[in-house]
């Protein structure tokens, strides 16, 4: 049974043509992956589909009595809230069954014999749902999702303004599975979990009994929890079955073969255009040239199939360090109160180092103490001499007006406007995304500009910071080979050890010094 169809959908941005004709089908118990590369569309098909946009042209049409649950990690927490408290929001239905019920109760105590008959029923009815919903389990299974994505650690009762971006979109992502609706919408659920909270999703969404979209380029994990992959690409959305592996290798057959075709149509083209050339001008052959020229006018051409445009990330390497790049003696993490233990550690020269541990531990923290953003709460950090560290933050502000190319040169005011463009190109932005403002560029355009700035910098240290959250696949593996290739000393905090366990010389776990129950 189809419980969303989404017909002959066109749309367009500021002259950019991101849905062509799109049709889309979603059956009962599907679980779709929606990939494409950065700015491909995918954000602006959820939120077609959710009513959130509306089409140039097309029809979205929900069948009766779905309910959609959208992680959207731009909605607002309300101040004074517990985090209990806003879960306990995701069966508000139930509340006001139970408090409409309480209400029949008081009802009672006046009712004819004729309105108690009645009311009982109607009562015997809302408990029947209530019980039927796990209504008088609620706590338990707010227990047991939250755990499962890391919230209690954190503390139910703590208030959600108090709360980090990452612990934030836990929230609602706990929020979301707990009120269990006919079709779930993630797009990037696993950016801001850890390794642990990604493998109970994971477990999660495999036996999720209803159907879900997906969106996400962390391929393992899509991989084990899909089994049917829309992708967008040149603004054609086009079905697969299967997971993402078996997607790719069905696209480049497909390419592989629009490619022969096209080839081959041209080799036909070409005979035709050289026959018709050669014999138009003479009369006793005119007859056929003319007859050729039908065939060509007729001819439906094939276009051919245009080439992924994929980054070229390189660091430029600074002259080398000392050997020690930096000496922590006692270092205690944190903000107003401690993080950590106290830490005694030291990196040296070319080593390269993944900083791994669960939300809300302090491994943003430790990057920005290291380089000096933010003061210890007890303890010292002797840096090493010759160091021009680079560093790559884990999200950059969403009101940022500048347009990418603005954004070069606020840092770079020296370069001309082709060594600007250029650069960005290399990273795999078009001329529409270095006009555009960084504020409208998705997750992964904004990432691949921030990454531009970070190349065109002298550096021998490197310090990145979830740098793969909102990559696409492409330059996902470009940035690894960046890395592998550079000669300097890299420290990078990642959730995702696919991408750097075959490349790093070292694991730090932060788990081990902190100071908090994980």
């Amino acid at each position: 049974m189809s419980i969303l169809n989404v017909e002959n959908v066109t749309h367009g941005f500021g002259g950019r043509q991101i849905l062509e004709d799109a049709t889309f089908r979603l059956l009962k118990g599907e679980h779709v992956g929606l990939v494409g590369a950065n700015g491909a569309g995918k954000s602006s098909f959820l939120n077609i589909i959710t009513g959130q946009l509306i089409p140039d042209k097309g029809r979205v049409e929900w069948s009766n009595r779905v309910t959609v649950g959208y992680l959207d990690q731009h909605a607002v927490l309300t101040k004074g809230k517990s985090i209990r408290d806003v879960l306990k929001e995701a069966f508000k239905g139930m509340f006001d069954l139970e408090a409409e019920m309480l209400q029949m109760y008081d009802l009672m105590g006046t009712a004819s014999e004729e309105e108690m008959t009645k009311l009982m029923e109607e009562v015997g009815e809302i408990q029947s749902i209530l019980e039927h919903n796990g209504f008088y389990m609620i706590d338990a299974k707010i227990e047991e999702v939250a755990n499962g994505l890391g919230l209690g650690a954190i503390g139910l009762d703590k208030d959600v303004t108090d709360l980090s971006g990452g612990q934030r979109t836990k929230v609602l992502l706990t929020k979301l599975l707990l009120q269990n609706p006919s079709i779930l919408i993630l797009d990037e659920p696993t950016n801001y979990l850890d390794f642990e909270h990604i493998e109970w999703l994971k477990r999660y969404l495999i036996n999720y009994e209803n159907a879900f979209i997906l969106v996400s380029h962390d391929v393992p994990f899509m991989n084990s929890v899909v089994n049917v992959i829309y992708h967008v690409e040149n603004a054609i959305l086009t079905r697969y079955t299967g997971n993402y592996d078996q997607f790719l290798q069905l696209y480049e057959l497909r390419k592989e073969q629009d490619l022969k075709a096209y080839e081959k149509q041209q080799k036909e083209v070409d005979r035709l255009e050289d026959f018709i050339a050669r014999n138009k001008a003479r009369i006793s052959t005119t007859g056929r040239a003319k007859s050729r020229q039908k065939q060509l006018d007729k001819m439906e051409l094939i276009e051919k199939p245009k080439e992924r445009i994929k980054p070229t990330f390189k660091f430029t390497e600074a002259r080398t360090p000392g050997r020690m790049i930096f000496e922590a003696k006692n270092l205690v993490l944190g903000y107003d109160e401690p993080l950590t233990k106290p830490l005694n550690l030291t990196l040296e020269r070319n080593q390269k180092v993944a900083i791994r541990g669960v939300n809300g531990v302090g491994k943003s923290t430790l990057l920005k103490t290291l380089l000096g953003v933010i003061p210890p709460v007890s303890g010292e950090v002797k840096l090493g001499d010759y160091l021009y560290p680079g560093y790559f933050e884990q999200e950059s502000s969403r009101d940022n007006n500048n347009t990418a190319l603005e954004e070069i040169w606020a840092e770079y005011p020296g370069l001309t406007n082709y060594e600007a463009r250029a650069a960005l190109a290399r990273c795999g932005l078009t001329t529409e995304h270095i006009t555009s403002k960084m504020m409208v560029l998705s997750g992964g355009e904004n990432a691949k500009v921030r990454l531009c700035k970070l190349m065109l910098k002298d550096v021998n240290w490197l310090v990145l910071d979830e740098p793969t959250n909102h990559l696409d696949v492409d330059a996902k593996e470009e940035l690894k080979k960046a890395i592998t290739e550079f000669k300097g000393t890299v420290v990078v905090v990642s959730h995702e050890p696919e991408f750097y366990e075959d490349w790093v010389t070292g694991v730090w776990n932060l788990e081990e010094w902190t100071t908090k129950i994980v």
